[in-house]
């Protein structure tokens, strides 16, 4: 990919020379140079919830024959616009939300893999299941998109190691230990910390893992859960979908100080695209509709149409903020500069979204990024890093780990009883 003059430029200035030419060219010229980069390296997204939108669709959910993939839906992923985004490794979210109560997770989660595993299945030119980083690198040269699972939000398992294992073994190859609800074993980054971040089980959930070989996914955590889990882990962890929060300071996002401890770890922060975790002034702005919602109830009581009025009337006046690629590229930097180019990686949470950050509003505009990024100096290593090579490497770091584990520590028999006193 790199010409000699570039390289001898690499070797004077420590910056190859793509950089250096390519920071003032058009954005035609850097996308074609985007382009040409990512028909060599796999482009990876950590969380896309296809799955998700496909059992919530208006018309037959949960049919992934009439949700043609083939044809423009009407979410944010289809066949087309991956090629377009030149997407090269998935890992598909399998999520299911914590607030369900009808008959427990497990029948949910084990839908939501079905459903997964029927799409890849039903267009086998273009995806292909993967469960390693080999598998996602073999897919690639084979012109398809290596497929894994990723499970989001520990309240799958229903405090259950065992269900834990039998998940991987149905594919999922990472987990996020929470979503928006704590656990009894984890605490939430949106809800309220009841554990002090992870308990005596959590942490073993954290180890069995990563016996296993899933990665820890800390997206949705508490800061706390952050860190303890970063103490406890043998292997790499990813965020599939976060952003910095030393940039824009929501609950969700990554503190400085965690950032700081992922050289060591060897972890990725797979940088998200949801508006209001790149940009400050939308984050600032959700907390401004939501005070004026309260406000609005509490004058019209019980009236809803009034209340769904005086609100679209203060949208009127003040129409919410756009957050921008360059927010994005931002966080990236700040990553960068914080943790190193390489921990960060990309995971733009398409189809789990309402709203989109302008210039990424689908799978089909990865490559618009990369081409900011460009832009600033970001080196053809550290976009490849990005791209794929740092999350792959992650992954196959937990592979290593669960081998050498695996010789030395049986599968973990321990409840949430014995550790925690807790009711399984």
């Amino acid at each position: 990919m790199t010409t000699p003059t570039f390289a001898m430029a690499q070797a004077a200035a420590k910056a190859p020379a793509a950089a250096v030419s390519m920071k003032d060219a058009s954005l035609e010229a850097r996308l074609a140079y985007v382009r040409k980069l990512l028909r060599n390296t796999p482009l990876v997204d950590g969380h896309n919830d296809l799955p998700w939108a496909m059992r919530e669709a208006a018309k037959d959910p949960l049919d992934v024959v009439a949700y043609d993939l083939r044809r423009k839906t009407a979410g944010m992923t289809d066949i087309s616009r991956l090629r377009k985004g030149m997407v090269g490794g998935q890992f598909w979210s399998v999520y299911i939300p914590g607030e369900v109560r009808d008959s427990g997770y497990a029948r949910i989660q084990l839908e939501q893999i079905d459903i997964a595993k029927r799409v890849i299945a039903r267009y086998p030119d273009v995806f292909v299941p993967a469960f390693t980083a080999a598998d996602v690198r073999a897919a690639y040269g084979q012109g398809k998109i290596g497929s894994l699972l990723g499970m989001e939000g520990g309240h799958a398992i229903e405090n259950s190691l065992g269900a834990l294992r039998s998940y991987y073994e149905l594919g999922a190859r990472y987990m996020t230990l929470t979503h928006n609800v704590t656990l009894d074993w984890a605490d939430a980054a949106n809800d309220v910390p009841r554990n002090k971040g992870l308990t005596a089980f959590g942490k073993e959930v954290v180890r069995e893992m990563n016996r296993l070989g899933m990665l820890v996914d800390l997206a949705h955590t508490s800061p706390a859960v952050m860190s303890q889990a970063l103490s406890v882990t043998e292997a790499p962890v990813i965020w599939s979908h976060a952003a910095a929060r030393g940039i824009t300071d929501v609950p969700r996002n990554v503190p400085d100080s965690i950032l700081a401890r992922l050289p060591k770890n060897g972890g990725v922060v797979m940088m998200t695209f949801v508006p209001g975790f790149v940009s400050q002034a939308v984050a600032n702005y959700g907390v401004q509709v939501t005070a004026v919602r309260d406000s609005i109830a509490k004058r019209f009581p019980n009236d809803n149409d009034a209340q769904f009025k005086a609100v679209a009337a203060w949208r009127e006046t003040h129409p919410t903020p756009i957050a921008t690629i360059a927010d994005v590229a931002d966080h990236l930097d700040h990553i960068k500069q914080i943790a190193g180019a390489a921990h960060v990686g990309i995971g733009g949470d398409f189809d789990g979204i309402t709203e989109t950050v302008q210039g990424l509003e689908d799978v089909s505009t990865y490559p618009t990024l990369f081409a900011e990024l460009l832009k600033r100096g970001w080196t053809d290593t550290e976009l490849k890093g990005l791209a794929s090579e740092n999350v792959l490497r992650a992954l196959k770091g937990a592979e290593t780990i669960s081998a050498l584990l695996r010789k030395s520590r049986p599968a973990s028999t321990k409840t949430i009883q014995q550790l925690d006193g807790r009711r399984q």
